[in-house]
């Protein structure tokens, strides 16, 4: 399913019409659609699931169709509501209206209607909460200069449209791989042209530790910059520095809402991304962010334009559009999708 599929919950306690309204919404709007059978039920598949519409019946037993929107508007007031009822008139439609449904239709139901109400809200509702929501509070570690640029540099490059605060933390010059100095500098100019704030650490290249030490220095920086999503390496890896970066970031982030995997160049067959989010928009500064690191372009492949080009092209298959960065998703309690509304709503 694409990454920017509109997310639908309908509710109903009729099988047949569920699996009617899912089958509709799926194949002529590209939904991502989760049925429940009553108010409760839907209730209950908010916890996991973050709906962009919902449509729900009126008459279900337990929790009905107005009760289950009263709870939607105090639990989420700008998640658009589609009420839909087989009893057409005036007392149910100022009912719905009243309780400030969004749409009202009648079944039997108008596919094209359905389908253009859907797809409608679905937008207006991923503006609203484009509109009134707060900036996210991003942190990407690498164990390298260059390291994060690679992984999520078109993902950080849209936060920093969305007036997201970006810090990255590098846990080493990269000295094995070329001249410390020239690094910094290298670093401090992507940094820079991101807007981030930049924290250089001077642990050994190729002897980075995945406890002790490493987890207490990402602990300081956590504690300083209090972050609510964090990118960091996979690790299914071959190189032991990002491995370690891996496990110490785990360990130190545990308190943080969400944090998610990047892909290296290094990366085994074994990295298993579960999150593709589009860069269509972002790939050109990626691609200028990593100009900023000369003293590696001509001693790396896999900083050409032309690789990082393909590399996005590839994983689109995945994520839709024509460029995507891929995720593994450690934890996701934070409203990651939000973070990337801007781009998303762009595509």
């Amino acid at each position: 399913m694409p990454q920017d599929a509109p997310r639908v919950l309908v509710v109903d306690d009729d099988p047949d019409v569920a699996l009617l309204v899912k089958t509709v919404l799926e194949r002529r709007a590209g939904c991502e659609v989760v049925v429940a059978q009553d108010g409760l039920s839907a209730v209950e598949r908010l916890t996991r699931f973050t709906p962009d519409v919902v449509v729900t019946d009126i008459e279900m037993p337990g929790l009905d169709g107005l009760e289950l929107l009263a709870e939607l508007r105090r639990k989420d007031p700008l998640v658009p509501v589609i009420v839909m009822t087989a009893h057409v008139s005036v007392e149910y439609a100022v009912s719905a209206l009243r309780a400030q449904a969004d749409e009202f239709l009648t079944k039997p139901l108008d596919n094209a209607r359905l389908v253009e109400a859907v797809s409608r809200l679905a937008a207006e509702g991923r503006a609203r909460r484009e509109a009134n929501r707060s900036p996210e509070v991003i942190l990407a570690i690498g164990a390298h200069p260059d390291d994060v640029e690679i992984g999520v540099g078109g993902i950080l490059a849209a936060h920093a449209r969305a007036g997201d605060s970006i810090t990255v933390l590098t846990l080493s010059r990269g000295s094995r791989g070329g001249d410390a100095e020239s690094r910094q500098h290298e670093s401090l100019a992507s940094a820079d042209m991101l807007g981030a704030r930049l924290f250089l650490k001077d642990l050994v290249d190729t002897e980075i530790s995945g406890g002790g030490a490493t987890v207490r220095l990402i602990e300081e920086v956590v504690q300083e910059v209090r972050p609510t999503i964090v990118y960091t390496h996979s690790s299914h890896d071959r190189h032991q520095d990002h491995r370690a970066v891996s496990e110490a970031t785990i360990a130190a982030t545990r308190r943080v809402g969400t944090v998610a995997c990047y892909q290296s160049p290094s990366s085994t067959i074994d990295f298993r991304p579960t999150r593709f989010v589009r860069i269509d928009q972002d790939l050109p500064q990626k691609l200028r962010l990593l100009e900023c690191f000369a003293s590696q372009t001509a001693m790396r492949d896999y900083l050409e334009p032309d690789f990082v080009t393909a590399t996005a092209r590839y994983w689109s298959r995945f994520g839709g559009g024509v460029a995507v960065e891929p995720l593994e998703v450690v934890r996701e309690t934070a409203e990651f999708i939000g973070a990337h509304e801007l781009a998303r709503r762009e595509s």
